[in-house]
């Protein structure tokens, strides 16, 4: 019974700690700002767009294996001094476990184009679709950063057959400022994000194999 009970318990842990995976705005995968311990698994890819105030972002994410992460977020807004490529890693130190966090460290725009960014994250699950994060890290962040996530389940729609897509609702805290989002799967894969950033609204899509 209790090796049936913890094996429950591990499923339940793994799938959160998987199943929202996405790129953050600055590449990594993340949040809305923030990266999370989260690193694509071996031969994922990671694709996202990013509608942001008076511009946008390309990402592109990719596992080069042993929990190595490596990505490249491409800016272009209307003011073409504000046009810049991030180069980004992220490495998976420790794997979210039933009692333990998941913790990874990382560095954004390693060329230093704006502000070249390291970083320090732990992520963990907790019961009722709960998950929080926290993290230490320099440049864009300025010091601590931390976000709870809330998933809320599929739910019926009362008025026929279709489901209300699995959704997750973000609350983080960058290191500067509030975010507030939303996540939506609309398909395996396949995720919508929308939400206050920056003290402007923004909008995305996010697809991993």
């Amino acid at each position: 019974m209790k090796k049936a009970l913890l094996s429950i318990l591990c499923l339940f842990f793994i799938s959160v700690a998987t199943a929202h995976a996405a790129s953050s705005v600055n590449g990594s995968t993340g949040l809305i700002n923030i990266p999370t311990a989260d690193v694509l698994r071996q031969n994922q890819i990671g694709l996202g767009y990013y509608n942001l105030n008076g511009g946008g972002c390309g990402i592109f994410n990719t596992n080069l294996g042993d929990q190595l992460e490596l990505g490249v977020a491409g800016f272009r807004f209307d003011d073409t001094n504000r046009n810049n490529t991030f180069v980004n890693a992220k490495y998976g130190l420790l794997s979210e476990g039933v009692l333990t966090p998941g913790v990874a460290v990382g560095i954004e725009d390693i060329g230093g184009q704006v502000q070249r960014t390291e970083y320090i994250v732990a992520s963990k699950a907790l019961p009722f679709g709960f998950r929080i994060h926290a993290g230490l890290g320099n440049g864009n962040f300025g010091g601590v950063f931390a976000a709870v996530e809330k998933t809320l389940n599929p739910v019926s729609v009362i008025s026929g057959n279709n489901t209300f897509p699995a959704t997750t609702l973000i609350a983080e805290y960058d290191g500067r400022v509030m975010n507030y989002g939303a996540r939506i799967s609309l398909i395996p894969g396949l995720k919508f994000d929308a939400g206050w950033r920056n003290h402007k609204t923004f909008f995305g899509i996010n697809f991993t194999s």
